[in-house]
C-alpha cells in the first residue's frame, strides 16, 4: 500500500457484554447475567484498556462513542458517566460528539434514561425488534409490546435522537405483521430506524433448531415493502438496514458512528471481545480483545488483553473497503477509496468493470454507486472484490 496522507476519522466503541437473557438468534459476544455483574471492576478495566491504547491514537480526535453489547443499559448511569469522564480526560473527544447507548425496553424507566442523558449520552438505540407479543416471545425477548411502547415514549421524551431496532422475517410472521411493526414505529416518529432481516447465525439456538421462518421470496417482499413504506413516511434509506428521518431539514439523523464504519473510518474498540481498525503511518491494523469477561478482566490487568492483531494485506484493504462502502445506498466518492486505503482506484478497476457489466453498480468519474440490483445481491457484488 502507499503511505496514507492523513488518518481517517476515529470513533470509539465500548463493549458491555452482559444482558439479562441471551436471545436465541444472537451471535454477538454477550453473556447472560446469572450473578452480580462486576460493574466497578469492568469500568476500571475499560479505563485501563483505553489508557493502554493511547499510543496508537495519540492526539487524534474522537468523533463518536458507541456503547454496544450485550445490553449497555444494564449498567448504572453512574458507571456510564465514569466511563465518559475517563474518555474526556484522556482523549480529545470533540465537543458535539455523537454518544450512543444501546438499551433494552425491558430495562427502562424515566430516572434511568435521564441518568444516561445527564452522563453525556445524546443518542439512544432501543432494541424493540417487534411490537407484537407473539413475535417478541418467539425471539426470546424479555419485554412485551406494552413495555416496548413505554420505553419508546420515555426515550423520545428524554433524548433528541433515538433509533429503534426492528427485525422482520420473524418466525411465522406475515407481510402484514411486518408492516404493522413498521407503522407502529413510524407513528412514534423516531429520528432513525434500523430494520434487520432475521438470519440464522452459526452457534446460536436458532441455527441448531431453526424455527419456522418465512421463505426467501416472502422475506424479499417484506424488505421491499418496508423500504417503500419508510420512504413514503419520510425516512431516507441510506444504508442496507438503516433509515434516517428527514422531517427536520437542519438535522442529519444518520448514525455518525456507523457511517464512519461504512466509510472505512477508524475505530478503537475497548471491552471484552471488542475489535479495532486503526490506521498507522505505514499500515492499517486490526485488533481484537479477549472475548470472555473474566479473561478480559484478567488480561487487561497485565496488559495482555489483545488476543489477535494483524496488518491488513493489499487485497484485504480493497475487499474490506468495498464490504463497508457498498452498503451505502448512495455509494461513495471515488477519491475516498485511495484516501482510506492508500491504494489507487486502478487496484480494483477489473472487478468494478465486471460489476458494472452485470448491472450491480454504476460508475462516474467521481462516484461509485450500487444499483438496486447490487443492493439486493450485495453478497454476490462483494465476492467480486475478493483477492
Amino acid at each position: 500500500m502507499t503511505a496514507l496522507r492523513l488518518p481517517p476519522p476515529l470513533a470509539l466503541y465500548i463493549h458491555i457484554p452482559w444482558c439479562a437473557r441471551k436471545c436465541p438468534y444472537c451471535d454477538f459476544n454477550s453473556h447472560e447475567a446469572r450473578a452480580a455483574i462486576p460493574e466497578t471492576d469492568y469500568v476500571n478495566a475499560l479505563i485501563l484498556d483505553l489508557e493502554q491504547a493511547l499510543p496508537l491514537i495519540w492526539g487524534r480526535k474522537i468523533i463518536s462513542v458507541f456503547f454496544g453489547g450485550g445490553t449497555p443499559s444494564i449498567f448504572s448511569p453512574d458507571a456510564i458517566e465514569r466511563i465518559l469522564s475517563a474518555v474526556r480526560a484522556r482523549t480529545p473527544l470533540i465537543y458535539d460528539a455523537e454518544i450512543t447507548l444501546e438499551a433494552n425496553p425491558g430495562i427502562a424507566d424515566e430516572a434511568r434514561f435521564a441518568g444516561f442523558r445527564d452522563a453525556g449520552v445524546n443518542r439512544l438505540s432501543l432494541g424493540i425488534q417487534s411490537f407484537n407479543d407473539r413475535h417478541l416471545a418467539a425471539l426470546g425477548r424479555i419485554h412485551n409490546a406494552a413495555q416496548a411502547r413505554s420505553a419508546a415514549d420515555i426515550a423520545l421524551k428524554t433524548f433528541g435522537r433515538v433509533n429503534f431496532d426492528l427485525m422482520y422475517a420473524l418466525p411465522q410472521q406475515t407481510l402484514d405483521e411486518a408492516l404493522d411493526d413498521a407503522r407502529a414505529a413510524i407513528a412514534l416518529n423516531p429520528s432513525h430506524l434500523s430494520c434487520y432481516h432475521l438470519t440464522l447465525e452459526p452457534n446460536t439456538p436458532f441455527h441448531r433448531a431453526p424455527p419456522p421462518l418465512p421463505d426467501d421470496d416472502t422475506g424479499a417482499t417484506m424488505q421491499e415493502s418496508l423500504e417503500n413504506l419508510l420512504a413514503d413516511a419520510g425516512y431516507r434509506h441510506y444504508e442496507t438496514s438503516a433509515f434516517a428521518g428527514e422531517k427536520n431539514a437542519h438535522q442529519d439523523n444518520r448514525c455518525r458512528h456507523n457511517l464512519n464504519y461504512w466509510q472505512f473510518g477508524d475505530y478503537l474498540g475497548i471491552g471484552a471481545g471488542a475489535h479495532s481498525k486503526l490506521t498507522l503511518p505505514d499500515r492499517i491494523i486490526r485488533q481484537s480483545r479477549y472475548k470472555h469477561p473474566a479473561s478480559y478482566l484478567q488480561k487487561t490487568a497485565t496488559g495482555e488483553h489483545i488476543e489477535q492483531e494483524q496488518t491488513l494485506r493489499r487485497d484485504d484493504l480493497a475487499f474490506e473497503f468495498m464490504m463497508n462502502a457498498l452498503r451505502l445506498t448512495e455509494g461513495f466518492e471515488t477519491a475516498l477509496f485511495e484516501e482510506r486505503t492508500g491504494l489507487p482506484l486502478t487496484a480494483v478497476s477489473k472487478p468494478l468493470r465486471d460489476a458494472e457489466t452485470l448491472g450491480l453498480l454504476q460508475q462516474t468519474a467521481t462516484k461509485i454507486t450500487p444499483t438496486l440490483r447490487g443492493q439486493r445481491y450485495l453478497n454476490e457484488l462483494l465476492q467480486m472484490f475478493l483477492g
